[in-house]
């Protein structure tokens, strides 16, 4: 295979299979063989005879040249005893004590398989409604939300990752305006995305600056009335403020909707992307766009290829149908009655790129547009050719297709953020522009190591003007559009997600929704400086367009900045943010933290300790070193030991406390774990956090922030109010497993550099 060492190194961590010891039982290779085969045994379902061996080397050719790969999934369960294989659940929330611990159950058990899951809490009566068996008085939806975070978080997703939910309320639902607000404190509800459900008479509403009702879901009746444009422009405040809550235009979901005689739309997958009614499941993959060109010199779509890759991906993902073991024995039923699938792209501004057409420009509108409805069109004859084999979806005589030629599956197209997958394509993520085009990855000997978009290095080998000094430049300014050195054509060509208006975001959005069946994961960026009325210029756009949801983030608007790209005015704050007064410590002349830096640079160094291995991060800046924390391997013990042992160092080294007092102090602490078992280089959790202080101490000419990220720092805005880090996504701003910067996409966030992922 023709990857990174990037994406092998992913691959190695996340998806291999490995022993109870942590050694893996499979090389790369082995792992793409091993889902080929397991999903090709679904054609003996229809025919006994059928060559599975030459389906399974199809399907291995086509992922390991990187043309399609399924969701992360099927390449962690396929062929193994889990074998969970789907990405996106929804569940149904009912009005009872006993439906909602329910949902929590089977929430619990997905999350536990690798999924996500998405809700609508639009059934539930609002607070302070009676309850009638009791006597008592509800709490309303907010409060089980915070239930079902409270189990998210308790329950490690396929050994992987978190789970993540996606939580929905009804614009008209009498708890609206606290549903738009539960989530302006970062720390709260944070394993959710939220979203507004939005009707057609809403918007209406809000056009004619009108009231609407609002609707008790128990009795059906109207219980008050609010001014549309008043609720309109709160959650317009909310998602500028900290990007959420995104918005949904529930009537468009169920315009789609293939088979409105099971119910309606509610809810959809955690990053918007695929709607689904209760119970029902989708299986995703994507198309790798930078794959798809042929011609030396000026490029151009090999639309041959693309057409045999769809054709090769629908075969894949209805085959995952068959051999997916499903955690709830409910989904397996309602999957199977409508088939859906999700077929979608990634590295799309990689294409653009090849093709030399700016990513915003009214021609790679056009050109999203015409590949998508091209992927929509094969995807859909595929799909009857294998009805033709194996029979249409079990509901389609009750369908809106139902006097249309038969098809295999009720939807055939989603476009999904691909975070972790276009890690392993080595290619941009979704439909989404690239974020950065260069960033400098630090190694343990204290040497700085850029790395580079390989398409923005080639450009620029090819005009001789690459340089190390040149791309340092790039990182300080997060973009080409400032730098003499660069010629135009080649600014023109490659813009970052900063460079692109939200104006050109939606219409990107729009142009691939026009020809997909469910909906589209993309994130619009907006620079610091964006005021509410941008927000609601681009939600009214989104609207008029046809999109079926809004998902947008402010850059700098979270008290713990994910990543800040270009120049930000010092002198920017918000206009509702007083000054601090004094604090009582600083009128007591008693020692108080700096403020956490708003760019740091740092190691993770992974440590083997009597109970498993350690993760141990420093990060430092111009004054030293500043921040340690502190992550344990699957295998690990007493991480909430070790991390408040980090949080002690890391407030004392803001606090000017000495650095080598600090590491006297851990160095040499004693654990039995660790200290009967011989060979161990060091005997403690503490003694292993102050080791690798005393590394970075010695490799980094203690602890100074290189001159590039100086740079960088004073770029960014000095003035923003810091506020204490979590690790919600509100909150994330370096990796917890590798202290790399994450960025937004899709409604998730994402490390390129290790491939952690976290949505909701």
């Amino acid at each position: 295979m023709n990857i990174t060492e990037n994406a092998k190194t992913v691959l190695e961590k996340r998806y291999l299979i490995r022993d109870a010891q942590g050694k893996a039982l499979e090389t790369v290779p082995q792992l793409f063989q091993r889902v080929a085969s397991a999903i090709a045994q679904a054609d003996r379902n229809y025919d006994p005879q059928a060559d599975v061996e030459k389906t399974a080397q199809e399907f291995y050719d086509t992922m390991t040249d990187l043309r399609f790969l399924p969701n992360s999934p099927t390449l962690m369960n396929a062929g193994r005893d889990l074998g969970q294989l789907s990405a996106c659940f929804v569940l149904p929330v009912g009005d009872s004590m006993e439906e909602i611990f329910e949902a929590v159950k089977q929430a619990a058990l997905i999350h536990k398989s690798g999924g996500g899951t998405g809700f609508s809490f639009s059934r539930l009566r609002p607070r302070g409604s009676v309850v009638n068996s009791t006597g008592g008085v509800a709490s309303g939806p907010i409060s089980f939300m915070k239930v079902f975070n409270t189990a998210t978080e308790a329950v490690k997703q396929g050994g992987t990752r978190r789970g993540a939910n996606m939580g929905i309320l009804q614009v008209d639902h009498p708890d609206i305006l606290d549903f738009i607000s539960c989530k302006s404190d970062n720390s709260e509800i944070n394993n959710f995305n939220i979203s507004v459900a939005v009707t057609e008479g809403f918007m209406q509403a809000v056009h004619a600056g009108e009231d609407y009702p609002l609707i008790d879901p128990r009795t059906k009746q109207e219980v008050g009335r609010l001014n549309a444009r008043e609720v309109y422009d709160k959650i317009v405040d909310a998602a500028w403020r900290n990007g959420e809550p995104g918005i949904v235009f529930i009537d468009r979901l169920n315009r789609d909707n293939v088979v409105p005689s099971q119910g309606r739309i509610e809810s959809t997958n955690p990053c918007g992307e695929q709607p689904l009614l209760p119970y029902e499941s989708c299986n995703l993959g994507s198309i790798n766009l930078a794959q798809m060109v042929k011609g030396e010199g000026k490029k151009e779509i090999d639309w041959d290829k693309l057409g045999q890759t769809v054709d090769t991906a629908i075969h894949f993902l209805d085959n995952v149908i068959d051999v997916n073991k499903y955690p709830i024995p409910e989904i397996d039923r309602v999957t199977k009655l409508t088939r859906k699938v999700g077929l979608g792209v990634m590295a799309f501004a990689d294409l653009l790129m090849l093709l030399g057409v700016p990513y915003n420009s009214q021609e790679g509108v056009e050109i999203g547009q015409q590949v998508m409805g091209f992927i929509q069109r094969r995807a859909k004859e595929q799909s009857c050719r294998l009805a033709e084999q194996r029979g249409a979806f079990p509901l389609f005589g009750e369908s809106i297709y139902k006097d249309e030629t038969p098809i295999r599956n009720a939807t055939v197209t989603t476009i999904a953020p691909t975070g972790t997958l276009s890690i392993i394509a080595g290619v941009s993520g979704g439909v989404e522009p690239v974020f950065a085009f260069a960033f400098i990855r630090n190694v343990m000997d204290g040497d700085e190591l850029i790395e580079v978009n390989p398409l923005l290095r080639r450009r620029l080998e090819e005009r001789g003007l690459y340089s190390d000094e040149l791309m340092k430049k790039v990182i300080a300014q997060g973009s080409l559009q400032h730098i003499d050195e660069i010629p135009q054509d080649i600014k023109d060509v490659f813009v970052c997600a900063h460079d692109v208006s939200p104006q050109w975001h939606i219409r990107m959005q729009a142009a691939f929704q026009k020809h997909t069946d469910n909906a589209v994961s993309k994130t619009v960026n907006f620079p610091h400086s964006a005021t509410r009325e941008d927000v609601d210029k681009v939600y009214q756009l989104a609207y008029e367009l046809g999109c079926k949801g809004v998902t947008i983030y402010r850059d700098g608007s979270r008290g713990s900045q994910v990543l800040n790209i270009g120049k930000v005015s010092k002198e920017a704050k918000s206009d509702e943010e007083p000054q601090a007064e004094p604090s009582s410590a600083q009128q007591q002349n008693r020692l108080e933290p700096r403020p956490r830096p708003a760019v740091t640079m740092g190691i993770t160094e992974k440590v083997k300790i009597g109970c498993g291995n350690l993760y141990v991060t420093v990060n430092y800046d111009e004054n030293g070193i500043c921040e340690v924390f502190t992550n344990t391997g699957r295998h690990g013990g007493c991480p909430s030991q070790s991390e408040a042992t980090a949080r002690l160092v890391s407030i004392a080294l803001r606090s000017g406390i000495d650095v080598q007092t600090i590491i006297g102090q851990l160095k040499g602490i004693r654990c039995p774990s660790t200290i009967r078992q011989p060979g161990m280089k060091v005997t403690s959790c503490p003694d292993a956090i102050a080791r690798a202080i005393e590394k970075v101490m010695r490799s980094q000419n203690g602890g100074q922030m290189p001159s590039a990220v100086q740079e960088m720092e004073r770029e960014l805005n000095q003035g923003a109010r810091e506020e204490e880090v979590d690790h919600s996504i509100a909150g994330m701003r370096f990796c917890p497993e590798c202290g790399a910067p994450v960025v937004h996409e899709g409604g998730c966030v994402i490390c390129r550099q290790c491939g952690y992922s976290k949505c909701g």
